[in-house]
């Protein structure tokens, strides 16, 4: 039974919508060709086609292409989240579903990904909500890294930082943050995460979404490129 079968058989026990993925790097339905398999979840408002998503699994899936040797290739796995596929099917735009249902759909992936693939090092990857999504999954399993894109520190009304996943994340975490992100700038990041072992890179002038300024003198897509070497050498680092 292919993945995207057995992914199925039991989303449709949990009474989820069929599964909607997209395959990266040396991997696809049926067959993993090296040691290192990411699941890359999106945020709440842009689902996995989204150009950013698109953009983050085809660099990261790609870096390492010519280095098959089960080791430095890394395979990358993006998904839509409940909402998004029962968007997809009607067309209605919905908001994101509540933190339990979404844990409960990721939750499943991640154990089909185990069962069908048995990764070496599974690491899961989010962006924004879906990196939220990503650090409770793993206060709750299993897994060996986590990787935020632009945590969601503080929410769009203001309040709080949102501080519990980070502090009941089990794995290493990386955090990649734009300097400028509304959720969480450079300045106010810093205290937040002093408290836990997690690891902080900062994108220069990003936002959001790491788009800098004109006037900063960088690029979004150079601030992909380094998102992408963060995540490669936290990835590397996991063995050490």
């Amino acid at each position: 039974m292919s993945f995207t079968q057995s992914l199925n058989v039991r989303l449709e026990a949990a009474e989820l919508p069929a599964s909607q993925c997209l395959f990266s790097g040396p991997l696809d339905d049926n067959a993993l060709a090296c040691d290192t398999f990411v699941v890359l979840a999106h945020g709440a408002g842009a689902n996995m086609e989204h150009e950013f998503m698109t953009q983050m699994a085809e660099r990261l899936g790609s870096r390492n292409s010519g280095e098959h040797d089960g080791k430095q290739a890394i395979a990358v796995l993006r998904f839509n989240f409940p909402y998004m596929r029962s968007n997809a099917i009607d067309g209605k735009r919905r908001p994101p579903d509540r933190a339990p249902k979404l844990i409960k759909d990721f939750s499943l992936l991640i154990e089909t990904v185990r069962e069908v693939y048995k990764p070496k090092r599974l690491v899961v990857m989010g962006k924004s909500m879906g990196g939220r999504m990503a650090a409770i999954l793993a206060g709750e399993q299993a897994v060996d890294g986590v990787i935020c894109l632009g945590y969601p520190f503080v929410p769009p009304k203001g309040g709080e930082p949102r501080l519990e996943p980070i502090a009941e994340c089990q794995a290493p975490l990386l955090v990649i943050q734009g300097e400028r992100d509304k959720f969480g700038a450079k300045g106010q990041v810093e205290p937040w995460l002093a408290p836990f072992n997690a690891k902080l890179q900062w994108l220069t002038d990003g936002d959001h979404s790491f788009l800098p300024r004109k006037s900063s003198g960088t690029t979004q897509s150079a601030n992909l490129d380094l998102a992408v070497s963060h995540s490669i050498k936290f990835i590397r680092g996991l063995d050490a």
